[in-house]
C-alpha cells in the first residue's frame, strides 16, 4: 500500500514509519510513505502557502494552488488510482469500518490542514472525503494522518505477529475489546478471572464475548445500540449485568 501525505511538516509524518509495527511493516515492504511539502509550489521568497481569509477574521487559510499542485504531482507519481482524504475538524469521525476500507486500497493520499483551514474550493475540487479523529481541534492534520496510517498498516496482511491479532482489536465487530491479563496470576490482591485459567477454549471465548459486550454497554452504549445484539448476546449481556449487580451488592455489604 502507498501513502502520499501533503504536509508542511514531512519529518513529523515520516516518523510514523520509524517505530514498532509500522517500522517492521515498512521494512517488509508492506507499505510505502511519501510526503509532499506544498511549500515546493508556494509563492514568493518565503514560498507562502497561506493567505488572509475573505470576509476578515483571525488566522490564515491554506491556498488552493500549492495544495492542488501537490496533489497533481501525487497523481503523476504513480499510475494507480489514488483516493484523496483531507484531515479536518469538519470531517466524519474516523472509525474502524472506514479504516478497513482504506486499508483495502492500493493508494491513499492524505491532505493535512493547518492554520484556520483549507480553501473550500480545494476540498470541493480535489478531495474525495474528509475525516476527523474526533470532536476536538489539533494544530494540524499531521497527527490525524499518522493515526490513520498506523490504523491502516496494522490491518495489512503480515503486519502483525499473529494473523488473528487485528481481528481481536476493539471495534472489529463493533464492540470494545474485552479485558486482558498476564502473569503473575495474582497482583495486589487481584486475581485473574478463573475462566481464563481453565484451558477450555469455548468457556474462554464465551467469557471474552460477555466482557466485551458488558464493557461496550458501560462505556460506549452508542456502539451497542448500532450492533443490535441477538438473543445469545442479549443473554450474555444480562449475565454481565447480574454479575455486576451482585459484585456491587457484595461491596456495599462489606462497608
Amino acid at each position: 500500500m502507498r501513502f502520499d501525505v501533503v504536509t508542511l511538516f514531512p519529518e513529523l509524518v515520516e516518523s510514523v514509519g520509524a517505530f514498532g509495527v509500522t517500522r517492521r511493516a515498512a521494512e517488509q515492504g508492506l507499505f510505502a510513505l511519501h510526503c509532499w511539502n506544498p511549500r515546493r509550489w508556494g509563492s514568493g521568497v518565503h514560498q507562502a502557502v497561506d493567505d488572509r481569509p475573505y470576509g476578515g477574521g483571525p488566522g490564515m487559510v491554506m491556498q488552493y494552488e500549492p495544495l492542488a499542485a501537490a496533489l497533481a504531482a501525487i497523481r503523476e507519481a504513480d499510475p494507480e488510482p489514488v483516493r484523496v482524504v483531507a484531515l479536518t475538524p469538519q470531517g466524519r469521525p474516523l472509525d474502524q469500518a472506514a479504516v478497513r476500507r482504506f486499508a483495502g486500497l492500493s493508494r491513499l493520499a492524505l491532505v493535512c490542514g493547518r492554520y484556520e483551514g483549507i480553501d473550500e474550493r480545494l476540498l470541493e475540487a480535489e478531495v474525495d472525503e474528509e475525516w476527523s479523529l474526533g470532536d476536538y481541534v489539533l494544530s494540524g492534520g499531521e497527527l490525524a494522518a499518522m493515526a490513520m496510517i498506523d490504523a491502516c498498516v496494522r490491518l495489512l496482511p503480515g503486519a502483525l505477529g499473529h494473523d488473528d491479532s487485528a481481528m481481536q482489536d476493539s471495534f472489529t465487530e463493533g464492540l470494545l475489546d474485552c479485558p486482558h491479563y498476564t502473569r503473575p496470576e495474582v497482583v495486589a490482591g487481584r486475581a485473574v478471572p478463573p475462566e481464563l485459567l481453565t484451558g477450555h477454549h469455548a468457556q474462554i471465548e464465551r467469557w471474552r464475548r460477555r466482557e466485551a459486550l458488558g464493557r461496550t454497554w458501560e462505556r460506549r452504549p452508542d456502539l451497542l445500540a448500532r450492533l443490535a445484539p441477538g438473543p445469545d448476546d442479549a443473554a450474555l449481556l444480562d449475565e454481565y449485568r447480574c454479575l455486576r449487580r451482585d459484585a456491587a451488592g457484595g461491596r456495599n455489604g462489606d462497608d
